[in-house]
C-alpha cells in the first residue's frame, strides 16, 4: 500500500533536507516541499528528491490571475512533481486554468492537483477578519464544492472537515490534512488539529506532519507509529 503520509520538509537549507532525508526510505512517506525550502534550494531541491524515489507533494499555493497559474502550473509540472496546489480563493477560472493546463498533453505524468481551503492554522474569529461572513467549516464545504466542479482532484482541509466532505463529495475526491499531530504533540501554530488515527477515520487520504517528525529525537520511531496507526485505522 502506497503510504498516507507526506512529511512536510520544513527546512531553510538543502543540506539539512537532504541530511534529514538520507534517513528516510520513500516506501514509509512521501515528502512536501514547501516555500521556505524551494526559495532557498531551489527547484533542483525537488529533482533531487524525485531522483531518491520519493513522490512530492509541492506546496506552493499558487494564486494569481488564471494565465499565471496555468503557466506556473504547466512549469512545475516539468520537475516531475506527484501533486501540486492552487488556493481556492483564486476562483473557479483560475483553477479551470491550472486544470487544463496540465492536462493539455495526456501522454506525460500529469501531477495531481489541489486546491488550500482554510488554512489548518486559521480559526473561525481569525477568517472572519479578512472579510468572511462564515464560520471556518461552512467556507471549506463552499470551496470544496467549487473545487470539484473545476475538475480537481482534491482539497486540502482541516480533519475536522474531512466528514461532511467525505460524504459530499463521494470517495474519489482527495482529501490532504495538515494539522495531523500525534498523540501527545503539541499543536504550534495550528488551530484545527487532529489525530492521525481520527484523521483516517474521518476519510482523509493523505496526512501531512512536519515538526512532530522534523524536530523528534527520533524520527524514523514516529514515522513508524503514525504508519502504523494509519494501518490499523484503515
Amino acid at each position: 500500500m502506497s503510504s498516507k503520509l507526506i512529511i512536510a520538509l520544513d527546512f531553510s537549507s538543502a543540506d539539512q533536507a537532504l541530511a534529514f532525508v538520507s534517513q528516510l526510505s520513500p516506501h514509509d512517506c512521501k515528502l512536501k516541499v514547501g516555500f521556505e525550502l524551494f526559495v532557498s534550494a531551489g527547484s533542483e531541491m525537488v529533482s533531487k528528491l524525485t531522483e531518491k524515489g520519493f513522490d512530492i507533494f509541492l506546496d506552493l499555493k499558487f494564486h494569481d490571475i488564471p494565465n499565471t497559474v496555468a503557466s506556473v502550473c504547466k512549469a512545475a509540472a516539468q520537475l516531475n512533481v506527484w501533486m501540486m496546489n492552487v488556493h481556492a480563493s483564486g476562483g473557479a477560472e483560475m483553477m479551470r486554468a491550472a486544470y487544463h493546463a496540465l492536462h493539455e498533453n495526456e501522454n506525460v505524468n500529469t501531477p495531481k492537483l489541489i486546491a488550500v481551503s482554510v488554512l489548518t492554522s486559521m480559526s473561525d474569529e481569525q477568517l472572519q477578519q479578512t472579510g468572511v461572513n462564515a464560520l471556518a467549516k461552512e467556507q471549506v464545504v463552499h470551496l470544496a464544492g467549487m473545487v470539484q466542479q473545476a475538475g480537481l482532484d482534491g482539497l486540502v482541509c482541516s480533519a475536522q472537515e474531512a466528514v461532511i466532505l467525505r460524504q459530499k463529495l463521494g470517495k474519489d475526491f482527495l482529501l490532504v490534512t495538515p494539522g495531523i499531530r500525534p498523540a501527545g504533540s503539541a499543536k504550534g501554530d495550528q488551530s484545527r488539529v487532529m489525530t492521525p488515527t481520527d484523521a483516517i477515520s474521518a476519510g482523509v487520504d493523505y496526512l501531512v506532519v512536519g515538526r512532530p517528525i522534523t524536530q523528534a529525537k527520533n524520527p524514523l520511531a514516529v514515522i513508524q507509529k503514525i504508519n502504523a496507526e494509519v494501518h490499523d485505522a484503515l
